[in-house]
């Protein structure tokens, strides 16, 4: 055994002992996290692009920085950086795609005639990689969605466009589903909104909530598809009108029994996701998270260890909400080697599920209900300290992934091999 492993194994042997002390079974816990999907993001890799080839700028806005070299360009070489990803992350996990990354073999489909053929080479590589598909409409990047509006406008013609969209995404979905043996979830999430104040607020939110009612109006079996709808605080162009905001959708989520999306970047700066998800799912079944890291606006950082993502963890393992909430990343830096961005990304949100899967709950529970919150705080502070980092290292040698920085060298020769070539 090298060295290193050694190393490894030894450090876990005594962050075992330190957790068992606190009343915490270490391999419970991360028998646990290999059973958690991630489901991935493709539009990281290609920076929202997608394989329409449109010749559109990135609408709904939507806004992508940095010109980082080696962007997928194909849906091929799309593939291969996500295999290499899941190469380098514990777990077996999921892939998230948009609509607008159909292959229609180079012949004009537009989005209400999109069908599950236009996916079957995804699903295929899915099936061969042993991962399930998430799905997404695309409402925006398209003539029309020039206006701002798609399910809100006003001209029931493109209303009845992006109602088409819908229904057929749904579909879609289902048919991702069926040929995975995975529910596929299907989240809606629209750009509709005003730059400037309005004087009709009610209008276009009674619009929305019939078009929705449209695409949703056929019934798949959950088994096959799980419908989302996410909301949004604000978006560039759409600065002072939201028709979908967190409360328009709670209450259609509620209403329509259809899974709520909380997206960490769609809330106002001083809001945390963390506190919703328990008030949210005393009224849902089901929830959807995209996590992101939003730096003083939607702005959809790679995602990090910081507070607000141990907390959220600590909220889905607290609230024994783990088999009922889906959790996907939703980022997109060009600025960084894109590869490396989702392996930062995903490591990090599991970093964070570990974290809190090793919290000694139970005796944290007990101080609360007798009262004694003195003990309840040192305890919470205690646990800080704890050599989470040694049960890390051992998980993720188990699942035969590179342990610690180890994998930032085979990003680079990754790049160096492939990606250096793409221009």
């Amino acid at each position: 055994m090298p060295k290193s492993e050694q190393i490894t194994e030894q450090a876990f042997a005594i962050a075992a002992g330190q957790y068992a002390d606190r009343g915490v079974d270490v391999e419970r816990a991360m028998q646990r996290l290999t059973s958690i999907p991630i489901s991935l993001h493709c539009w990281q890799g290609d920076d929202v692009g997608g394989f329409e080839n449109s010749g559109l700028a990135l609408g709904g806005g939507l806004a992508v920085t940095g010109n980082y070299p080696g962007k997928a360009r194909t849906p091929d070489e799309l593939r291969s950086d996500i295999e290499k990803v899941l190469s380098l992350i514990p777990g077996r996990h999921r892939l998230n795609l948009h609509a607008s990354y159909a292959e229609t073999g180079g012949r004009k489909v537009d989005r209400d005639a999109l069908e599950p053929a236009h996916f079957q080479r995804w699903t295929d590589w899915a099936r061969s990689t042993k991962i399930g598909l998430d799905f997404n409409p695309t409402f925006f990047s398209h003539p029309k969605a020039d206006s701002g509006y798609t399910l809100a406008h006003r001209d029931p013609g493109i209303r009845r466009f992006w109602i088409d969209h819908g229904i057929a995404c749904r579909k879609i979905g289902a048919a991702l589903g069926k040929a995975l043996g995975t529910p596929c979830v299907t989240n809606v999430w629209i750009p509709d909104g005003s730059k400037d104040s309005p004087a009709d607020r009610k209008g276009p939110r009674e619009l929305l909530a019939q078009s929705l009612d449209a695409v949703f109006a056929e019934t798949i079996d959950p088994a096959l598809n799980l419908d989302a709808v996410e909301a949004k605080l604000f978006g560039i162009g759409s600065e002072c009108y939201v028709v979908g905001s967190h409360e328009f959708y709670l209450g259609y989520a509620v209403t329509r029994k259809k899974l709520l999306c909380l997206d960490t970047g769609h809330f106002h700066p001083t809001e945390v996701v963390s506190d919703k998800i328990s008030a949210v799912m005393n009224w849902l079944d089901r929830l959807l998270l995209h996590v992101s890291r939003g730096v003083r606006w939607d702005s959809d950082h790679v995602v990090t260890l910081g507070d607000e993502l141990l907390a959220i963890a600590q909220e889905l393992v607290r609230g024994e909400y783990l088999n009922r909430v889906h959790i996907g990343l939703d980022f997109f830096d060009a600025s960084i080697n894109r590869v490396a961005a989702w392996v930062i990304g995903t490591r990090a949100m599991l970093k964070a599920l570990l974290a809190a899967l090793l919290e000694p709950i139970e005796a944290l529970r007990q101080a609360e209900s007798e009262g004694d919150y003195t003990s309840r705080l040192a305890l919470m502070e205690e646990n800080k300290l704890l050599p989470v980092g040694a049960v890390w290292d051992y998980f993720c040698l188990k699942q035969n992934v590179p342990v610690g920085p180890a994998w930032l060298t085979q990003i680079k020769d990754y790049e160096q091999k492939v990606r250096i070539h793409r221009r």
